[in-house]
């Protein structure tokens, strides 16, 4: 699978979150709207779960709102960091299966949010690229630009 663009090349997304399947979005912690500055992306009680892979302080979720951090970077995980990765992926697959509503998201929702997203989308029975190709649609064909994630995805690095 080709990735997209190098890391330099990659503009800010246009929107807060986008919904990849029904009740599991992806999103960042900012946003350029229109060519505009980057404005702050702040998640209040949108979803019942969300996902952190990068915070920030001043971005929510609104007290009352599941909130899980795991901050890890967008750069190759060590084996430790890789079985953190999976252990997201499962809470935000077992929280869509009963029906809340999940946010996944990182610093710009491309790379670290998308390897979440994607493993959470081959546990309910997509392929790797088929996953990767869902997300790049759904938020951005710069999503998961990261071939080092991708490799994890194809390799099947977080079903095990």
């Amino acid at each position: 699978m080709r990735v997209r663009r190098s890391f330099s090349e990659v503009p800010s997304p246009r929107n807060r979150w986008d919904e990849i399947v029904p009740g599991l979005s992806m999103g960042g912690h900012e946003m350029r709207g229109r060519g505009g500055p980057a404005e702050p992306v702040v998640v209040r009680a949108e979803f019942e779960v969300v996902c952190s892979l990068h915070t920030s302080p001043g971005h929510g979720p609104s007290p009352g709102v599941e909130h899980h951090v795991l901050e890890i970077p967008d750069a190759p995980l060590s084996e430790e960091q890789l079985a953190e990765v999976r252990r997201m992926v499962w809470l935000a697959h077992t929280s869509l299966a009963v029906g809340r509503s999940v946010l996944v998201r990182c610093h710009s929702g491309y790379n670290r949010s998308g390897l979440v997203v994607a493993g959470v989308l081959m546990l309910g029975g997509y392929g790797a690229e088929e996953a990767v190709a869902l997300i790049r649609e759904q938020r951005s064909p710069y999503a998961l630009h990261n071939s080092t994630f991708v490799k994890y995805l194809v390799r099947g690095l977080l079903r095990e």
